[in-house]
């Protein structure tokens, strides 16, 4: 890699979706990538399931887990047909922008299965687009977290391990994967220049979480948070009375965040506001700190611990 190409522009763009609609949160992803690229950005990263919201409902309405609510099922069906085909149309689109801006995008979303294995199933997908259009990466998460059992299926490794683009070796994970030490290490068995990791809102654990991985990984991490109001949740289900008025009040506050591999900022955390969180990368940076730290080198002991990932999607 040239000593130009070390330097790399990347931005997170922290905003809010179209909740379930999908033509309108696509027009924007379009609208925060073309920004993004007149900046200089030669990365755009969205946050977890962007396409087309996180399912912020799970955790505030209390009737969201009754078994056979209509409501729920109305809102269920909502998600599932705003969520994406993968490969389909979406992604076609998604291709297109990524080739006609010449960046790399990263995005979450909501995946569903029509055919084959998983026939029915909602995924939590985060997909990478290089630069010429290629879909390149396809990582579904592999546990929901607790209330997003009730929406998402298991994932499977298929794309646990990051993948070479024109700008770097770039990989991700979803949420709380950050917090199952064998998937970090699955991943940093391949290497990384730069990680994105995806989260519904950027606190205070998930801010560790991402610090230590950058740290762990000797690599620069994205922490890529969204906003959502209580205007987001769906209409049919019981909103708390707390937010029966507060329409603007933010349910998800974004926090994002670019760190660097000794786990300092780059930039942000910037919360409540939709805005592009930017900065450069020097990624010389990564080679000083494998002197060291370098999990899975010098300081692995493969003497001693031996693992094995099923890299294998069911089809």
């Amino acid at each position: 890699m040239s000593e130009d190409r070390r330097q790399v522009r990347v931005a997170i763009a922290q905003s809010s979706p179209h909740y379930l609609d999908l033509e309108a949160t696509l027009d924007k992803t379009e609208q925060l990538c073309t920004e993004a690229a007149a900046g200089g950005a030669q990365l755009v990263v969205f946050g977890e399931t962007w396409i087309t919201g996180y399912p912020t409902w799970l955790d505030h309405c209390s009737d969201a887990a009754l078994w056979n609510h209509l409501p729920t099922r109305q809102v269920y069906a909502a998600l599932r047909q705003a969520s994406i085909v993968i490969p389909g149309p979406e992604t076609e689109r998604l291709g297109r922008l990524a080739s006609e801006a010449k960046i790399v995008i990263v995005v979450g979303a909501n995946e569903r299965v029509d055919q084959g294995a998983g026939n029915g199933t909602l995924f939590n997908a985060l997909l990478t687009f290089d630069s010429d259009g290629s879909l390149v990466r396809h990582h579904r998460k592999l546990v929901p977290t607790y209330t997003e059992r009730l929406v998402w299926g298991e994932g499977d490794a298929a794309g646990l391990e990051p993948v070479s683009t024109r700008i770097g070796r770039i990989g991700g994970l979803v949420c709380w994967e950050h917090w199952m030490p064998l998937t970090r290490q699955a991943m940093h068995v391949w290497g990384e220049d730069i990680h994105v990791a995806v989260w519904p809102t950027v606190h205070e654990m998930h801010q560790i979480a991402s610090r230590h991985y950058a740290f762990e990984a000797r690599c620069f991490v994205l922490a890529a948070g969204s906003i959502s109001r209580v205007r987001d949740l769906p209409q049919q289900l019981d909103w708390p009375e707390k937010y029966r008025h507060q329409p603007e009040h933010l349910l998800l506050r974004g926090g994002s965040a670019i760190i660097a591999p000794d786990g300092r900022y780059l930039a942000g955390p910037i919360y409540d506001e939709e805005t592009l969180v930017t900065a450069v990368l020097d990624l010389e940076e990564i080679d000083q700190g494998k002197m060291t730290l370098d999990v899975t080198g010098h300081y692995h002991r493969d003497d001693i611990f031996d693992m094995q990932v099923i890299r294998r999607r069911p089809s």
